[in-house]
């Protein structure tokens, strides 16, 4: 399933670049395999374009940024309102409140006050980014960045809903493929608690600060403070963090260095 989540991720990238320039399937793929090695070096993984751009044009290079940037806040707020929505059922519709229970006294309002005003801001910026573009024109010393985003404004609202949609089902995909190493570590939780549990780890995994290779203790410590308490398999759910880790983004990472490697190398030559 790595694949076909990088898959989907290579075509949402080969979709968000169709304004600028035509790119093979291929090449998009290896784009975001070589954005993904980057990405293990800066926080929260926001270098990602720093290895994508290298497979555009060098012409389009500083344009293709801000539809890296586009891309990664479609992503942001699907994991952003699956986690809040996760909130909210196990808040006020769920009879298990297991999760809540073991929380400070007002953490979950807090975390689903700001989790939900997050959502609301990147739907806002994601569909009415033609705003932000007229705004930054009208400041005189903005205009040279916005001379590069105004390439965003092109978007119709169908497209927009298009890669928000394939942000979704790579979503779906990150859920299932964590469920399945639950499943083989033999954790024993069902499958729709332990999707409701999921949305609100990638919910805080999204809004904690975090620098590639420093996730891992991040990642293992959530997901053991939410699944511990459904059960008792501390080393399957350490074990299944650390797969997932592995699976999209250490193995993607070292796949991205030697095509950025092979790259030079070429370059070179």
């Amino acid at each position: 399933m790595m694949f076909l989540n990088w898959g989907l991720e290579a075509f949402k990238w080969q979709l968000l670049l169709r304004p600028l320039e035509k790119i093979s399937y291929t090449n998009a793929y290896r784009s975001v395999l070589a954005g993904c090695s980057i990405t293990m070096l800066t926080p929260n993984r926001v270098g990602e374009y720093g290895g994508r751009i290298l497979y555009v044009r060098e012409e389009h290079r500083l344009d293709a940024i801000p539809l890296t940037i586009l891309g990664s806040v479609s992503q942001l707020f699907i994991t952003v309102l699956m986690g809040t929505l996760g909130l909210i059922y196990l808040k006020y519709v769920s009879h298990d409140k297991q999760l809540f229970n073991s929380l400070p006294a007002y953490t979950e309002d807090i975390l689903l006050y700001i989790s939900a005003s997050a959502a609301a801001f990147l739907i806002l910026v994601y569909l009415r980014v033609g705003i932000l573009v007229k705004f930054l024109n009208k400041i005189k010393w903005l205009q040279k960045i916005a001379a590069h985003i105004v390439l965003l404004n092109t978007f119709s609202r169908k497209q927009l809903l298009r890669i928000l949609s394939l942000s979704f089902l790579r979503y779906m995909v990150f859920i299932l493929q964590f469920v399945l190493l639950l499943q083989i570590m033999q954790v024993d939780v069902s499958f729709f608690t332990c999707f409701r549990l999921l949305t609100v780890f990638y919910l805080v995994m999204a809004l904690a600060p975090t620098i590639g290779f420093t996730e891992l203790p991040i990642r293992a410590a959530a997901s053991l403070e939410i699944l511990q308490l459904y059960s008792n398999n501390i080393l399957g759910i350490q074990a299944a963090s650390l797969g997932i880790w592995i699976i999209n983004l250490v193995v993607p990472a070292i796949i991205g260095s030697l095509l950025i490697f092979g790259i030079k190398i070429l370059k070179d030559k």
